[in-house]
């Protein structure tokens, strides 16, 4: 191994050097509530592997002085020999690669020794390393301290080997004051009290990753559990928030169970603790044995709280859980690989939510996951699944869609190709192999591939190292029989040409679930006689197919005028399953998008949806209609699809009503607040009239039964609707209620309906409002997305606030928000060229990739509009029923 001799050649680089091995932490850690600082030490048990008279750890935002760092050679503890410290010559933290070097001169000796480290640091406000939240007790504000280490911020909290697969042992002890809760990933051995101070011990931790140690000091109430094989499950609230916490304390219990069994391996820890904490950037964190979470995340208020919002809750405690496993005992190599922690737990959180609640049809609804992956990973600007990380600043950026839902998506793709059992056998073989120590993407294929004697890593390879995926186009021909050829190529959302090949697993039927084929299309094109689908010669020529059955292909599918034409018949005559209705509207409205297919047909397909109930097509026809409102307004200013998209809307909104149905579904709960809040958006009267009643009656009564929390978003977004400069009363009546409820999710829910306000004055002071000191750093970014009148207003917010939103955010993931929201709604080529001369100066490595994507978007949209002018301008000389017939455009 080379001997780095000089501290330049350190800097700049990826990883840190390996001639240092850690073992094992000893921490102490000492912090002050009220003055927000911290003091510690560290003693680190390493091993020098090989000549170097340098030890590099990473630290930042700590104060480290050259005598407070010492190295033991341990050969001191020897009884025959005397003990050796060394201290090092110099000190030097590197700010801008986070490293901290100490330059011993002499070669350090071979084998063990023990670096101890004295430092400082501050308990900051962003939400990251360890980091202060606030919280009332008896109406007084008080401070808590936290810590979020991952991605790689346990160096803001003590000097460390901040990597992944740099595995050790932890001992922690904290002083803290005596009335407070300290939680970390182990349980307590021991507490002395010292006056107001307490010093808590825990027991040692098994071997982790640095970015999963945990500390959580506060007051705190709990509620627990005991799995059946003894573990204690706790959830600890604020004070008096308890009850909140049950649902999600049954929920984990029964999940470690699931996971037990599923993995075939206990739960590796002696107690697991669940922390609602108020200030959380992130929705969750899979810490060992401390899992943190933002409140709306984990806590389920009866009363209060939405369908959606219990949903939320099992599939955050469910993936959460199943990090333990798949990211904690079994852990990612290097950050290349970050995608195989989340995309595997986002897939098995919904698998454990399945097994837990069948009833709930989560699978249905991880459709929605899945086309916001779909989305993303069809822009010429998007990125592979596996990035290489070349700088600690680059991995924020890949915390997005494509790491965790097509991620998710490749998986269940796979999962489907190999089988459910062979899959869970396989998975079962991977973490008992790598348990304890770090895995590569390869390691698990090699496992795959080994259960299942399938071409895993082949196959996966062209879905994890090149970005972008497939439209497998599909058209009948006749030669001597019928016969289906396809052809793949790659979707760009642009509608331009894009390169790659993809192996492909394709699944099919035809007139019949029963008549079903699956096959690899490995090379650009391929044919299928339809004669192996189905042997009724009287049924050809009739018979609908589709392809990607249940949506379990990460791709897109193309057919050809005939094929669509007996899919639209099959769905108005309800032959299809909900998924694969869903299946055939977004990737017809992804093809309109790209301008692959005309306005008019996706209009005439969307007449096939008119009696449409299923909550999982119609929240995607709702999403799709808000996108098409927006673009044909900007194409054609004065023209409206709302007409269309409410009588579309109607026949569910008339069905499930405002008030829920004893006995009624989980998906039909869910879906009466969107139905209400789409007819609300596009102004239906009665609708506004209805919510603005309802809306009277609870502000006299909070406990009404006429606002059910699953309408009150639809409610709120409906009294914005009618809030003006002349008429504020709807937007001071929620800012009032915003005040006085201490529920985050209705807080959230507030802050979402804010900017829903046709009145740009209004709209920017609803934005001006997220900036103040009422609104928690992290929901601020619940309200970026305003109302189609409203982008102007917020642009220009933007710029004027760029600096004070980029100091208060600009270090962690959040940042994307305030550029995604407000700059990829824009539908013009001279808005793009705006955005990027603004931004031209002020670009950095956290948003770089989300402004491209951003603007790229903006470009699509752009080009979408023009599409839509050409093609309405072609039509002008048809009757104005015509158009309205075929658009849903009134001029």
């Amino acid at each position: 191994m080379k001997v780095m001799v000089s501290m330049e050649e350190f800097k700049g680089q990826p990883r840190l050097p390996k001639f240092a091995v850690p073992k094992r932490y000893d921490i102490k850690l000492k912090p002050n509530l009220t003055t927000c600082k911290f003091a510690g030490s560290v003693a680190i048990e390493l091993k020098i592997v090989a000549d170097t008279s340098f030890i590099v750890l990473n630290a930042a935002e700590l104060s480290i002085g050259t005598t407070s760092v010492s190295f033991t050679h341990p050969a001191a503890h020897s009884s025959n020999s005397k003990q050796q410290v060394l201290k090092p010559l110099k000190v030097d933290v590197v700010e801008e690669d986070e490293i901290l070097v100490l330059n011993f001169g002499d070669t350090l000796p071979i084998g063990l020794g023990l670096l101890t480290i004295h430092f400082q640091g501050s308990l900051n406000d962003k939400m990251k390393g360890f980091y202060i939240s606030t919280y009332e007790h008896n109406d007084e504000k008080k401070n808590m301290a936290v810590t979020q280490f991952k991605p790689d911020d346990a160096r803001r909290c003590f000097p460390c080997w901040d990597e992944p697969a740099c595995k050790a042992t932890f001992k922690i002890t904290l002083d803290v004051p005596s009335e407070l809760v300290a939680l970390s990933n182990m349980p307590i051995i021991e507490e002395k009290v010292v006056g107001d101070l307490k010093t808590v011990s825990y027991q040692e931790s098994p071997i982790m990753s640095t970015h999963l140690v945990a500390i959580v000091v506060g007051l705190f109430d709990y509620v627990e559990h005991l799995t059946s094989d003894g573990v204690k499950v706790r959830v600890y609230c604020q004070v008096g928030k308890v009850n909140p916490g049950k649902f999600a304390l049954d929920v984990a219990v029964r999940t470690l169970e699931l996971y037990e069994e599923y993995f075939a391996m206990p739960y590796s820890l002696p107690k697991l603790d669940m922390v609602a904490i108020p200030d959380f950037a992130f929705g969750s964190m899979e810490n060992y044995g401390l899992v943190t979470y933002c409140e709306t995340a984990l806590l389920y208020d009866v009363q209060h709280s939405t369908t959606a919002d219990k949903q939320r809750v099992v599939i955050a405690v469910a993936h959460e859980l199943a990090h333990q496993w798949f990211g904690n005992l079994v852990t990612m190599e290097w950050r290349t690989h970050l995608w195989l922690n989340e995309g595997f737990a986002t897939w098995v959180s919904y698998l454990a939510a399945d097994r837990l609640f069948p009833e709930w049809k989560v699978w249905t609804q991880f459709l929605d996951d899945y086309t916001e992956g779909l989305g993303m990973d069809g822009l010429r600007e998007s990125h592979p699944i596996e990035v290489k990380i070349n700088h600690a600043s680059e991995i924020d950026e890949i915390i997005d869609s494509i790491s965790y839902i097509k991620g998710a998506s490749v998986i269940r793709m796979l999962q489907s190709y190999l089988g459910a059992d062979c899959f869970q056998r396989s998975l079962a073989s991977y973490v008992k192999k790598f348990a304890c120590s770090n895995a590569k993407t390869e390691d698990l294929w090699a496992a795959l591939e080994e259960e299942s004697g399938e071409p895993v890593n082949k196959l996966m390879n062209s879905w994890t190292k090149q970005k972008g995926y497939p439209v497998v186009s599909v058209k009948v021909i006749k030669v001597k029989h019928k016969k289906l050829v396809f052809e793949q190529s790659r979707f760009l959302a642009s509608g331009s040409h894009g390169d790659g090949q993809w192996i492909v697993p394709i699944t099919l039927c035809r007139g019949s679930y029963d008549a079903h084929k699956n096959f690899l299309l490995q090379t650009n094109s391929g044919t299928l006689d339809m004669k192996e689908l189905m042997s009724d010669e009287s049924n050809l020529a009739s018979a609908w197919v589709k392809l990607n059955v249940d949506q379990t292909g990460f791709y897109r599918v193309e057919y050809d005028e005939d094929l669509e034409a007996r899919l639209r018949n099959a769905i108005e005559n309800k032959y299809l399953s909900a998924t694969d209705r869903f299946g055939i509207l977004d990737d017809s409205f992804a093809l309109c998008m790209a301008r692959q297919k005309s306005f008019t047909s996706f209009f005439i397909l969307l007449n096939a949806y008119k009696e449409e109930l299923e909550y999982t097509v119609l929240s995607n026809l709702i999403k799709i209609s808000y996108k098409v409102d927006r673009i044909t307004a900007d194409a054609a200013p004065g023209s409206s699809v709302a007409s269309f998209f409410i009588e579309l809307f109607l026949h569910s909104a008339m069905k499930l009503g405002w008030e829920p149905k004893p006995g009624e579904s989980h998906l039909d709960a869910m879906l009466r607040g969107d139905v209400l809040t789409a007819l609300a958006v596009f102004g239906h009267n009665l609708t506004l009239e209805e919510a603005s009643s309802r809306f009277l009656a609870f502000l006299d009564d909070r406990n009404t039964p006429l606002l059910h929390p699953d309408i009150r978003k639809a409610v709120y977004v409906a009294v914005m609707r009618r809030v003006s400069t002349s008429n504020r009363f709807g937007y001071e009546s929620l800012l009032r209620v915003y005040r006085e409820t201490n529920l985050s999710q209705e807080k959230t829910r507030i802050l979402s309906s804010l900017t829903s306000s046709p009145d740009p004055n209004i709209t920017l002071e609803a934005l001006n409002f997220l900036l103040s000191s009422e609104v928690r750093t992290q929901d601020a970014v619940l309200g970026l997305a305003v109302s189609r009148e409203g982008r102007e207003t917020a642009w220009t917010w933007l710029k004027n606030y760029w600096e004070h939103i980029s100091k208060t955010w600009g270090s962690g993931y959040l940042i994307t928000h305030f550029i995604n929201s407000i700059v990829s709604p824009f539908a013009t080529f001279e808005k793009a060229e705006e955005i990027q001369e603004f931004f031209a100066s002020r670009t950095n490595s956290k948003i770089a990739r989300t402004l491209k994507q951003s603007i790229e978007r903006v470009h699509i949209n752009a080009y979408w509009a023009q599409s839509f002018r050409i093609e309405l301008q072609n039509h002008l000389a048809w009757p104005i029923e015509r158009i309205v017939q075929t658009y849903g455009v009134i001029l």
